[in-house]
Formats: C-alpha cells, structure tokens, sequence
C-alpha cells in the first residue's frame, strides 16, 4: 500500500475555471499561477492544460520550480516571482524574472551582456506589500534605469495587493493609484509600454479596475475564491481536487472505549471506528482531531480522537455496511455531500490555500480528463 491519500485532479474543472477568467479578463493576457506544484494539483499536468487552453504566461516562485516545467517540455513564457539567484539558469531555460532591485538588476544586465543576449525582465513595485520590490519613491527613477541597462527589456510592471480577500478595498484602490501613477511616469520617461499586472484571484473576481493589461489568478484556477463570505460557489467555480484514501480496518467498540492519543474522544455507545491510512504526516492537520468530517458510503463521518502520523479514525457507527476497502472522501464530493476546502479551512482557522497545497503536495495524483 502506497502512503497517504490519492488525489483526483479534473481537468475539465480547471477549464471550466479558466474559462471565467478569460470571460472576464476580456482578452487580457491571462498569467496562470502554478508554483507551489500549481497548488499541490501537479504543475506539469496543470501547465500543460492551462497552455492547451491559452494562457500567455506561467508564473512561479522559484527556477528551480520552472526548470521543472522546462524539463517536462513546457516551453511557454514562465515568470519567476521571488528567486534572485542561480542567474545563469534564466539564460539557459528562457526565464522572465520578476526583478526586485538594482542589484539584481545588474547582474541580469552583466549575464546578458556576457552571453551577448537580452533577457525581458517584469519589475515588482512594492505599493504596500512591504515584502519586496522597489519602494514608490524610487520605482521611477530605478525602473528608468533598468530600462537603460544593457541586454534588459523591461517588459512588465507588477505589484501584489496585501490582502488576498481585498476586504479592505480602500487600501486596495490606493495600492493601485500608487502603481498607476508609476507605471505612467515610467512609460513617459521611457517612452516604451510595459505589461502591468496586479490583479490576483480576488481581483479579477471583483476588482475591475485592476485588471490593467493582464490578470495574475492562482487560487480561482482551482476552484476556490479567497472571499470568507463566498468560497467560490457564488462565481459557479469548480474545484479540481477530490483526495481520498480507503478504510484499513475496522473496529467495533463497547461504550466507554478511548480513542487515539490523549483519550480525547472517548465512546459513549456501542461504536463502529474505522481507521484511515493517513495522518499528518501526509498533510491531513492534527488541528482535525474530533474536528472534520469526512465522507463514507455517500454520508459524513466525523473525526474522532487525535489525527495521528501516519493514521486517523472516523466514527462510522451510523454508516450502514462498512467494511475494509471502503473509499473514504477527506477532500471533494461523494453521493449528495460535498467537503471543501473551505469547510475544513474554517474549521481550523487557516484559508483553502493552506488545505490544498498541505493534502495535494503529498497524495499520489490522477488526472481526469
């Protein structure tokens, strides 16, 4: 038995999602979001549907993530957000990094120079992130600079708002102000477009004025919308993710029994308790224990007694013909019910993002066409 969950991927769910994005980017560049492993869905397979379906850039965290890509045989623009080191390899796999400062861009402009090429560069503006990139009061004058450089082409301008729900807006509109303002001094100075790009999943759901020149979604592509109140149900997204496992045994209890560590849960009747071959070692949070549901046989189970390591027990009492073998649905929809991430992100506190990546990193991936 391999460890863990399985996780199955649907692909036409991706499409199904991206084609809201295109309906409301109208035409607008779409740069899909795939680091992480595209959010624990498997970046290789999700890069190849999303450029089947026309997405104009990839974007990553790391070049190690996108050399990934580039070693499966994706050869679409890739955007690499954060790193700032190992420059020959933008060279060598064709990558657009996100420059941060002057720094980095000089030694972008010396590699180029030395391989006598140039390599299109998009640059972050810190407009109230206060985690990277240029500062506004030097964002002109570096970015003018940069423009000026050897073997660099500033081909985008980019930013990041500080809250992923946009809950508050005002500071959000003056976020973009700040950027706006930016990049029309820039292309004044330069005289040369740029491709900006601010608008993340929150954005692009509700947030018009920010699509500027192209649209930047991660979480939407997968189903979900970062809103507390609207998950992704209210925009008809799809998640792609279902991940399931399958009961390892069966146990029949007598009232009074412990269950798991610590005897948090203890019987209070004759009880039926299945275990499952997966714990938190395999993303499944121990904050779950005697807090989560899962689905057996088309009904809920709960959670009951400490998630373990390498284990966790539902309460299958209520839950008629159990038995060993039986799949079991931690993540996704089975008969009439459904468990989201959004349900279990609420449950312990944390957001969907934080429920994907942990389950999907770790299960064994089928796609689903």
């Amino acid at each position: 038995m391999n460890r863990g969950p399985s996780a199955e991927i649907n692909l036409p769910a991706l499409h199904h999602n991206l084609t809201i994005v295109k309906k409301i980017a109208a035409r607008r560049p779409v740069i899909a979001v795939v680091k992480a492993d595209a959010y624990g869905h498997g970046a290789i397979e999700i890069s190849k549907k999303l450029i089947d379906e026309g997405v104009s850039y990839l974007a990553v965290a790391f070049s190690g993530e996108a050399k990934i890509l580039r070693d499966a045989g994706i050869t679409a623009k890739i955007l690499v957000l954060f790193d700032r080191t190992d420059i020959p390899d933008y060279f060598e796999s064709r990558l657009i990094p996100a420059i941060q400062d002057i720094k980095i861009a000089r030694l972008f402009s010396k590699e180029a120079v030395r391989r006598r090429t140039k390599i299109p560069v998009h640059v972050k503006i810190d407009t109230g992130m206060g985690r990277i990139g240029f500062k506004p009061e030097e964002a002109v004058s570096d970015v003018v600079r940069i423009s000026e450089m050897k073997g660099i082409e500033v081909e985008g301008l980019m930013s990041h708002f500080s809250e992923a729900d946009l809950q508050d807006r005002s500071y959000a509109i003056h976020q973009l102000k700040i950027f706006n303002a930016i990049k029309k001094e820039i292309v004044k100075r330069t005289g040369r477009p740029v491709l900006s790009h601010i608008a993340n999943s929150a954005a692009v759901l509700s947030f018009k004025e920010a699509l500027l020149d192209a649209v930047r979604p991660g979480l939407l592509l997968y189903g979900y919308s970062p809103f507390k109140e609207c998950f992704g149900e209210c925009f008809g997204l799809i998640p792609v993710m279902k991940v399931k496992t399958r009961i390892l045994a069966v146990r029949n209890l007598p009232s009074g029994s412990p269950v798991s560590y610590g005897r948090t849960f203890i019987t209070k009747r004759k009880s039926k308790i299945a275990v499952v071959p997966i714990g938190y070692a395999d993303g499944y949070s121990r904050l779950f224990s005697n807090n989560a549901e899962v689905l057996v046989r088309g009904k809920r189970a709960p959670v009951v007694g400490r998630v373990c390591m390498d284990l966790t027990m539902i309460d299958v009492t209520d839950v008629d013909g159990i038995s060993e073998g039986d799949e079991v649905i931690l993540l996704g929809g089975q008969g009439n019910d459904v468990v989201t991430a959004s349900e279990l992100s609420s449950r312990i506190h944390t957001i969907p993002y934080d429920i994907i990546t942990s389950l999907g990193s770790r299960a064994m991936k089928e796609y689903s066409e």
